[in-house]
């Protein structure tokens, strides 16, 4: 049995710089992440195991304490807020993610309506609506695309994670609601460039494992594609591995999300290969 890894899979550098901010913020003493700073609840725990925890608000935070914004980023009241509580910020807002916020602000002071491409619920999104003013239209689907109305100014910009045909498709919906329009597309390299690997992989294999967290949306959309292509699982660790998805099986392939370390994706590998 051939077992096959994408070209691009794995921590892009967005996660890789907020993983180490996270691990460096924990030295001298404890350090708290505001939400899980990845979609991976493997890292999140050993991180936790290092002395970094995960909380859900500010309030948790002891006064003078340290806060590390989490990759998907977050809104300006928040930074607000920790400075009143005197709490040392250190910021690991994916690069990406930052521009597409920053994208959003200017847009909003340019005096457009800003549609946000991408996932109502995802945390992201969330973050980069809070920077648009509170404002912005929220689009997922081209359905929701055409139902908006017609505006004299509008501006675009996306969830980085986001599927780079989709943003496509939903574009073409929204150019006829307006005659002044500016797009900022604010997907990143690292999305595109393992959606690309994976499908291109998938098309050569008979079986495609895609490894990440269930709750990581790029690893999810990366397992929709592939499933497109071919049989197709997504799981997080090795241990939900079963024997029968290798029945009759000559070629895997390997896939894995932003957010999934390098351990579990050789760990998946390795005992692939024992199949």
């Amino acid at each position: 049995m051939e077992v096959i890894l994408a070209d691009y899979l794995g921590f892009c550098y967005g996660v890789k710089r907020a993983i180490h901010l996270a691990r460096s913020s924990a030295q001298p003493g404890p350090a708290s992440t505001l939400g899980p700073i990845i979609h991976n609840p493997q890292m999140v725990s050993r991180l936790a195991d290092e002395g970094v925890d995960a909380v859900d608000s500010l309030a948790e935070v002891p006064g003078g304490g340290t806060v590390i914004i989490r990759s998907h980023g977050v809104g300006p009241h928040v930074y607000d807020e920790a400075g009143e509580r005197d709490l040392h910020i250190v910021d690991a807002t994916c690069p990406h993610v930052k521009k597409a916020q920053m994208a959003a602000h200017q847009l909003f002071k340019d005096g457009r309506e800003v549609v946000i491409i991408g996932e109502k619920k995802h945390p992201e999104v969330k973050s980069i609506f809070e920077w648009s003013g509170r404002n912005a239209v929220v689009v997922e689907t081209e359905e929701e695309a055409k139902e908006l109305p017609p505006c004299d100014k509008l501006g675009i910009v996306a969830q980085t994670t986001f599927s780079g045909d989709k943003f496509r498709n939903i574009v073409n919906c929204l150019l006829e609601k307006s005659n002044d329009i500016h797009i900022v597309r604010t997907i990143c390299t690292a999305t595109d460039q393992r959606q690309k690997a994976a499908i291109e992989l998938a098309g050569k294999v008979d079986l495609m494992l895609v490894i990440g967290g269930k709750n990581s949306a790029n690893t999810t959309r990366l397992a929709q594609l592939c499933a497109e292509k071919t049989v197709t699982h997504h799981l997080e660790t090795a241990s939900e591995l079963q024997d029968a998805w290798f029945h009759n099986i000559k070629k895997i392939g390997i896939t894995a999300g932003a957010s999934t370390p390098d351990w579990i994706i050789k760990e998946v590998y390795q005992k692939c290969q024992r199949k």
